[in-house]
């Protein structure tokens, strides 16, 4: 089987990092990702119907206290009356609705439930993509589009499960979900800041937040040195 490029910094050498029954894993030394090999992904309509079997009711408690991870640091950085993104949203939009509580205005985007593709022609000073970014086909792409989306001095806030270095990859809950490709570790992140000249905030093992320091965005293409 042949070995593809990395889906988040386009490093062509990849190497086999884990196999099991379901899927073959490869690893980038460039950034850090971990990623299904693509011919393992799930079609479109077979992705679909993993989601629906997702709970995410607006008036579940334990789902408000999940989203408190993502909105509580967040709402501590930005300002008043601020205008955000909620970058795959889902079927229950709860993240817009705890925002609007304290204040603040939150457009909504999902390919599959919020699927309107003009709020990715605004601009924001925040956005929100929880269990979001592990499902990304085209990282790269769809990470710049966001990260273009953002005012100067904006905020992105990613919530994954991180790949910590003492982790037991081959028994993580995280890569029996078949409708997860890539798996960031904290140096991809530290990549990603890199690139993007933002400071970088990792809260526990699975909230991120990036801020924005400048308008620039690299070309398609351009490569960041492999991480240390």
């Amino acid at each position: 089987m042949n070995s593809p490029a990395c889906p988040l910094c386009s490093n062509p050498e990849t190497t086999r990092y884990h196999a099991d029954a379901a899927r073959e894993f490869l690893h980038c030394t460039v950034c850090d990702l971990v990623f299904a090999h693509p011919d393992f992904r799930l079609s479109r309509e077979a992705e679909f119907q993993r989601y629906q079997f997702h709970q995410n009711d607006l008036e579940d408690s334990g789902y408000r206290k999940f989203l408190h991870k993502m909105s509580a640091p967040m709402l501590e950085r930005i300002a008043p009356h601020s205008a955000g993104l909620d970058f795959g949203s889902g079927p229950g939009p709860l993240l817009k609705l705890m925002f609007e509580e304290q204040g603040h205005s939150m457009s909504l985007y999902d390919p599959f439930y919020a699927p309107e593709q003009s709020v990715l022609d605004d601009s924001y000073d925040f956005i929100t993509s929880t269990e979001v970014v592990e499902h990304l086909h085209k990282a790269q792409k769809e990470l710049d589009r966001l990260w273009a989306c953002l005012k100067p001095h904006g905020y992105l806030g990613i919530m994954t499960s991180l790949r910590l270095p003492d982790l037991d990859f081959s028994s993580w809950h995280y890569i029996m979900d078949e409708t997860h490709v890539v798996f960031f570790a904290p140096k991809t992140m530290s990549w990603l800041a890199n690139r993007w000249g933002a400071s970088l905030e990792i809260i526990g093992d699975s909230v991120i937040i990036l801020q924005k320091q400048n308008d620039i965005l690299p070309k398609a293409g351009i490569r960041i040195p492999a991480l240390k």
